[in-house]
């Protein structure tokens, strides 16, 4: 990758479904977009179900049916004064090419984007678009086939792409998702103590696990927290403790707040 290129590129990747890749490569871009004053776009290219490009339809939908989030989004789109952030549809054979050239005719300088791949290694390019990230997110939770796979996922990005030196890989890291208080600790000290075995790096912000987060779709929702046109309600980021990871995020990533709204 031309190295002149200041966009970062940035997937939430792993090899199981379910784990929240979509949506936090939804969350964070909606924050920082929205809120924090950064430039993103997102490359939905998770054949064939593309979910980030149709839950861009549900949103505005569900926006122009509620009142208050009417109102949420017009007093935002009033303020920040730039519109939603682009969803490009899309697979992963020649991703990276094209990432570049949507970069380079840009209207507005990029800071970031995000990637949401398909959950497979097997899929035609999908190697190649990992190792042109400059950095690699991977959810976990506390279940043994999740932690299998994913930390075979992780390996092979370590041990195969990186090593191998073709790569634009700066960082990845692993993080725990939806963490139930009622689950023991000495289970997450185990796997803990396995990842740091294993030389793989792991946020210190956990993402704490709700119902009330699940709540953000039913018709008279005042607030939001997983949206493409609206980013997370900041209570409910405290509750989750996703302002925590943002936080980390944005220092692993290099990109500070300062200058920013």
């Amino acid at each position: 990758m031309d190295s002149k290129i200041k966009t970062k590129f940035i997937a939430f990747s792993s090899q199981k479904g379910g784990v929240g890749k979509s949506t936090f490569t939804t969350l964070v871009a909606s924050i920082m977009h929205y809120r924090l004053g950064y430039n993103v776009a997102v490359f939905d290219a998770d054949f064939p179900q593309h979910s980030l490009m149709k839950m861009k339809s549900r949103d505005l939908t569900m926006i122009m049916e509620n009142n208050s989030l009417k109102k949420l989004a017009y007093k935002q789109f009033s303020m920040i004064n730039k519109k939603a952030y682009p969803i490009v549809q899309m697979r992963a054979d020649d991703i990276l090419e094209t990432a570049e050239e949507f970069t380079l005719n840009s209207d507005t300088p990029l800071d970031v984007i995000f990637f949401d791949l398909p959950g497979t290694v097997n899929t035609p390019g999908i190697l190649k678009a990992l190792a042109g990230m400059h950095h690699i997110f991977t959810p976990i939770t506390a279940d043994r086939v999740v932690m299998e796979s994913t930390l075979i996922f992780t390996q092979l990005l370590q041990d195969v792409i990186m090593q191998k030196g073709e790569t634009s890989i700066e960082t990845i890291h692993l993080f725990w998702n939806q963490v139930d208080g009622r689950e023991s600790t000495s289970l997450y000290e185990i796997y803990n103590q396995l990842i740091d075995q294993l030389g793989l790096s792991l946020m210190q912000s956990q993402i704490k696990s709700s119902t009330r987060f699940r709540k953000d779709s039913e018709v008279e929702s005042k607030t939001v927290f997983r949206s493409t046109l609206l980013p997370a309600d900041e209570k409910l980021m405290k509750i989750s403790q996703l302002d925590l990871f943002i936080n980390e995020f944005l220092n692993i990533i290099n990109l500070p707040t300062n200058g920013k709204k």
